[in-house]
């Protein structure tokens, strides 16, 4: 029987938008990571993202606030 190999994982939480992410990589300063969503919230002028993918976000984004707001 061959062994499996493990993984650790690691678990970050942007600083911006506090959302949570796995890697299983350690970071060097997990104080200044980021998700993808909030490096393009600030700089959208590097935002080359096709139009479908923008309106997915967005579409996505909207649900999530719609089903924060009925939790709340």
């Amino acid at each position: 029987m061959s062994k499996k190999k493990i993984k650790k994982i690691y678990k970050y939480e942007c600083t911006i938008t506090g959302e949570v992410f796995k890697t299983t990589a350690e970071a060097k300063n997990p104080g200044e990571l980021t998700t993808v969503s909030a490096y393009y919230q600030m700089h959208p002028e590097n935002d080359d993202r096709p139009i479908e993918v923008k309106i997915q976000v967005k579409a996505r984004e909207e649900q999530e606030a719609a089903l924060k707001a009925l939790t709340e």
